[in-house]
């Protein structure tokens, strides 16, 4: 039986000054769930959206919000984003020491938590966190700005992940994050991920829901 794959377009890639529009555009593509990439300016040279923006969102979609915390300290905005209405929050090991507490914090509020890695960060130190997150999400890109080139290296991260995760029997999604387009994709794919983020592929097709399609069954 094929792997079901989901698909999140990330609204970086959006119009924002038609953002209602695009939501559902996004929702009429059939999309899994909806990326909202939150930048502090500091942990990443980008600034973005915030709790009220997540909130305005979650008025007008019925989908998974999947928001992803690009920010130092995130555990001091994790109640903000869940009472706008995150679904899920991923946060990254490099932005804080409280990794353990914050995916445990996330939990015990009802909500999934997923821990994503930088390009650059060893997988040496991923195992150890498997067990505690619903995803682990491996940036293939450098966090910050979209548009950018895939980064190949993250395919071997993909791997050994799935290799674990299938050996100790968690269920634990992966996630891929930077430059997926239809060939990135079915590499990502094939290396084992579950969950593929894409934004300027997906805005930039004609035919959003095609896109999306066309992620899905590689």
């Amino acid at each position: 039986m094929k792997k079901k794959i989901k698909v999140a377009p990330s609204i970086l890639s959006c119009d924002f000054a038609f953002l209602a529009q695009e939501l559902e555009r996004i929702e009429e593509a059939k999309a899994d769930a909806i990326h909202i990439d939150v930048m502090d300016g500091h942990f990443v040279p980008n600034l973005t959206l915030g709790p009220k923006i997540v909130g305005a969102i979650k008025k007008h979609t019925k989908l998974f919000l999947d928001v992803h915390l690009m920010i130092y300290n995130p555990f001091e905005y994790i109640e903000k984003f869940i009472a706008a209405g995150a679904d899920l929050i991923t946060f990254h090991l490099e932005a804080t020491e409280e990794v353990e507490y914050s995916l445990n914090f996330i939990k015990k509020c009802g909500k999934m938590a997923g821990l994503a890695f930088n390009p650059k960060t060893s997988f040496s130190v991923v195992p150890k966190y498997l067990n505690m997150c619903d995803l682990v999400l491996f940036m293939s890109v450098n966090p910050g700005f979209g548009g950018q080139k895939f980064i190949p290296g993250v395919l071997d991260k993909v791997e050994l992940a799935r290799k674990i995760i299938d050996e100790q029997k968690l269920k634990v999604e992966i996630q891929v994050d930077g430059g997926i387009d239809e060939e990135t994709a079915k590499k990502c794919v094939e290396a084992g991920a579950d969950f593929l983020v894409s934004g300027t592929y997906l805005f930039g097709c004609k035919d959003m829901q095609e896109g999306i399609n066309k992620l899905k069954n590689l």
